[in-house]
C-alpha cells in the first residue's frame, strides 16, 4: 500500500475513534445532567419533552444543513413513530426514573446489560442461534449485575435495578424494531423522527399526569439545553459520523467509555461511591459487550 494512502487510512481511523469517542462522552453526561434536573425539581416528563423536541430541531437543522433532510412516508413513517413513541418513550422514561433510585454510574452500568437482551431477542424472534461468545457475553452481562447487586453497593437498590434494567430490555427492543427500516432509511434521519415523536408521547404523559410545566427559570433552561444539545444531540451526530469511518463494531466496542464516563463525573460531581464491586460489576458487564462485538 503507498505510504501515502496508509497515512489517510490511520488519520481516517483516528478521526473515527475520536468521534465516537465524543459521542461516549456526551451520552455519558446523561445521567449526571439528569440529577441536576432533579436537583432542580424538574419532573421527567418536562425535561424529556424538551430533550426529544429541541434535540430533534438541532439533528432536522443538520441534515438540512448537510442537504440530506428527507420525508418518509407510509411503513418506515409509521415504524418511526412508533420507535419513538413507544420503544424510546420507555427507555428514556426508564432511565430517568432509574436516577431516583441509583447513583448516576450504576444507571450507566446496568443500561449497559442491552446488548445481551438483543441477543436474546433476536434467538425469539427471528431464530439465531446462540453461539459460543453470545453465551459467554450473556453469562458476564448476567454476572455483573449480580456482583453489582448482590455485594449491596453504596448508591445500588434492587427497585433501581430492576427499572434500569427494564430500560436495557426497552433499548433492545427499539434496537431490534429499528433493524425494519435501516436498510432503506439513513440512521440520522430515523433519528430525527423518533426523538420528536418520544417528545411528543412525553406532552402527552405529562399533560395526563400533571406533571408537565414549562421552566422559567435560567439555571433550569441551561440544565435542558444541556441535555438537549450536549447529551443527546451532539453524541447523536458524532456516533453516526463516526460509524462511517470504523464501522458499527469498533464504534460499539469504543462506545463502551460511557459508562466509565459517568462514574467518573459522578463521583467527581457528586461525591458517588465507587466501590469494588461497581467497579468489577460494570467490568463485567463492558466485557460481556466487547465479546459480542469481536464475534
Amino acid at each position: 500500500m503507498p505510504e501515502y494512502l496508509s497515512h489517510r487510512t490511520l488519520e481516517t481511523e483516528h478521526l473515527g475513534i475520536a468521534l465516537i469517542l465524543v459521542s461516549a462522552i456526551g451520552f455519558g453526561t446523561l445521567g449526571i445532567f439528569g440529577i441536576y434536573a432533579q436537583r432542580a425539581g424538574l419532573s421527567i416528563p418536562t425535561v424529556l419533552v424538551f430533550r426529544f423536541l429541541l434535540a430533534g430541531l438541532v439533528i432536522w437543522a443538520f441534515l438540512a444543513w448537510r442537504g440530506e433532510a428527507t420525508i418518509l412516508r407510509g411503513r418506515p413513517l409509521a415504524i418511526a413513530l412508533a420507535l419513538g413513541g413507544l420503544g424510546y418513550t420507555a427507555q428514556s422514561g426508564l432511565y430517568f426514573l432509574g436516577l431516583e433510585y441509583m447513583t448516576a454510574g450504576l444507571v450507566a452500568i446496568v443500561l449497559y446489560t442491552y446488548p445481551a437482551f438483543v441477543v436474546v431477542l433476536a434467538v425469539l424472534t427471528i431464530g439465531e442461534r446462540i453461539s459460543r461468545a453470545m453465551l459467554v457475553a450473556l453469562c458476564l452481562a448476567f454476572g455483573g449485575i449480580v456482583l453489582v447487586t448482590g455485594a449491596n453497593p453504596e448508591g445500588a437498590s434492587l427497585v433501581g435495578v430492576v427499572v434500569v434494567l427494564g430500560a436495557a430490555l426497552a433499548y433492545a427492543c427499539y434496537i431490534t424494531g429499528s433493524r425494519a427500516v435501516l436498510e432503506t432509511v439513513d440512521p440520522l434521519v430515523l433519528t430525527a423522527y423518533v426523538l420528536p415523536a418520544a417528545g411528543a408521547s412525553f406532552v402527552g404523559i405529562g399533560a395526563a399526569t400533571g406533571q408537565l410545566a414549562f421552566p422559567t427559570a435560567p439555571s433550569a433552561w441551561a440544565i435542558l439545553l444541556s441535555i438537549a444539545v450536549v447529551a443527546t444531540a451532539v453524541p447523536v451526530v458524532a456516533f453516526f459520523a463516526g460509524l462511517r469511518y470504523i464501522g458499527a463494531s469498533r464504534a460499539s466496542i469504543v462506545s463502551t467509555a460511557e459508562p466509565p464516563v459517568t462514574v467518573v463525573l459522578g463521583a467527581a460531581l457528586f461525591a458517588e461511591p465507587v466501590t469494588v464491586a461497581t467497579v468489577a460489576g460494570g467490568a463485567l458487564i463492558l466485557a460481556g459487550v466487547i465479546v459480542l462485538e469481536r464475534e
